[in-house]
């Protein structure tokens, strides 16, 4: 009975980390409502050289594909003043693909929050089965948690490093592989001389966000490892009380 106890709780680990994983992308998308992070990466890329358009009117755009994404808006058109004249910023190409983005993105949000209430769940039924089956110890909840979140976090670290590598590598094979593994069609292959928006989003604006995934993604994972770490510490402290 331990052994099985023990592998709900690695598999609740496990899926505490996906949980984080799915949270870190939307920090990283949108964790700051001045998107002050995407208008860094439009300065570094010169993108309002390359789109004739004024720093205000891009970050209007973005604003609106934002809430576009999110499911704040509907319809993915916008008009600004881009190339010299005014005109959608959006063609039908972005509105079809970004409307597959929009599905994954959403899409992966639900899956986070059913994985939080399953994760509780799992969680709340460990306890019970502690007070009601096993009789152990009070310290056995936060030994067993810690241990199981460490052998998930290190599965984990191994996956990231060797996708950190591949990433640095060969940014762009690793992108196209992702984009025919979680997209059944290539609206996602745009021509830079008549799509605006792969102007404004360059290649390497998408490796850096990879990073700043990465970035949050291992901040808050190292964070939620020292929180156990200190959950068990306490409880043995209170054993030998």
């Amino acid at each position: 009975m331990r052994k099985l106890r023990m592998a709900g709780t690695v598999t609740a680990m496990f899926l505490l980390v996906m949980i984080i994983l799915i949270t870190s992308f939307q920090i990283a998308i949108y964790g700051d409502s001045e998107y002050r992070f995407y208008e860094k990466e439009y300065r570094k890329y010169r993108v309002t050289e390359d789109l004739h358009m004024s720093m205000e009117n891009v970050m209007k755009v973005t604003d609106y594909m934002m809430d576009y994404l999110i499911g704040r808006e509907e319809v993915l058109s916008v008009k600004t003043e881009v190339d010299g004249r005014r005109q959608d910023f959006f063609n039908e190409q972005d509105r079809l693909h970004m409307a597959d983005v929009r599905k994954l993105f959403l899409g992966g949000l639900k899956i986070r929050n059913f994985l939080v209430v399953f994760v509780a769940a799992l969680f709340l039924l460990s306890l019970l089965w502690k007070n009601r089956k096993e009789g152990q110890k009070e310290r056995d909840i936060g030994n067993q948690c810690f241990r199981a979140y460490s052998i998930s976090l290190g599965v984990f670290l191994l996956a990231i490093t060797l996708l950190a590598v591949a990433v640095s590598v060969d940014f762009t094979a690793c992108f196209t592989l992702f984009h025919e593994l979680f997209f059944s069609n290539d609206l996602w292959l745009f021509d830079p001389a008549s799509d605006y928006m792969i102007r404004m989003l360059p290649e390497g604006f998408f490796a850096d966000m990879v990073f700043r995934i990465g970035g949050i993604f291992l901040g808050i994972l190292l964070g939620v490892w020292v929180l156990f770490y200190l959950w068990k510490r306490y409880e043995n402290y209170k054993e030998r009380l």
